[in-house]
């Protein structure tokens, strides 16, 4: 999948950037899209990628779980209001696919565990709301720098939140809805057709989403005070 999101980003940009790259970037560059900007609502989509974690926090102090990442892919729309000449306000709900590995140490358990009692896989398949005040600077040729920052919820369709089942059962469960902060930055890049827009975010959870297993001594859920999200966007958009 992720060849797949480089491919469709390669064809967009050759598209786009087919024109001279001295009249886009240049000393007097040609001035593309003049005032696509003042429209007071347009539209747009995404594609990118993810790269999801926990910040954990502990009821006492001992070996730390440990969270591997890895990358995942997103796919999303945007709805973009001009708010005033150098503020806009984005809409940009979206699908994210992602997956952490959560390796617990062997000092978790009373008897020596085994593989897959050490290891728990938390795939999640997220629609993600955010709702981002954009900040731009002076537009200088064809290019716009700008900031980003915002709230927003998100809903874990693979929570296992409604299991009856934990983690004596293989089941790990986190809530379903989850709200954040984002805070990030980007550029806008004028060419001959569009805008394309390559962004960074971080992404801060604000509740605490571990669902605890029944018995309140289990090794997967009983020292933990706090489970957070934590992740990193960087996306290509499209206007």
């Amino acid at each position: 999948m992720r060849k797949i999101v480089v491919i469709l980003l390669l064809a967009i940009t050759s598209k786009g950037f087919a024109q001279n790259p001295n009249k886009l970037f240049g000393k007097d560059p040609i001035i593309n899209l003049e005032n696509f900007q003042q429209q007071t609502l347009y539209f747009g989509f995404y594609l990118g990628f993810n790269a999801y974690d926990f910040k954990i926090d502990y009821k006492t102090v001992g070996e730390d779980i440990q969270v591997k990442t890895s990358t995942g892919f997103d796919v999303g729309l945007i709805a973009d209001l001009r708010l005033h000449e150098h503020v806009n306000l984005r809409f940009e709900p979206g699908l994210y696919y992602t997956k952490r590995d959560l390796q617990y140490p062997e000092s978790y358990f009373p008897t020596t565990p085994s593989y897959s009692d050490k290891l728990r896989e938390v795939n999640s398949t997220n629609l993600h709301f955010p709702l981002l005040l954009k900040f731009s600077s002076l537009r200088t040729g064809n290019v716009r720098p700008y900031l980003l920052g915002g709230v927003s919820a998100t809903l874990n369709l693979s929570s296992n939140a409604k299991s009856i089942d934990d983690n004596y059962e293989d089941s790990f469960r986190v809530q379903s809805w989850t709200t954040n902060y984002e805070l990030g930055f980007g550029i806008d890049i004028f060419s001959e057709y569009f805008i394309f827009s390559p962004s960074i975010r971080g992404v801060f959870g604000l509740n605490d989403e571990l669902i605890r297993d029944n018995n309140p001594d289990s090794p997967w859920t009983g020292n933990i005070e706090s489970m957070k999200t934590r992740a990193v966007f960087i996306n290509f958009s499209f206007h």
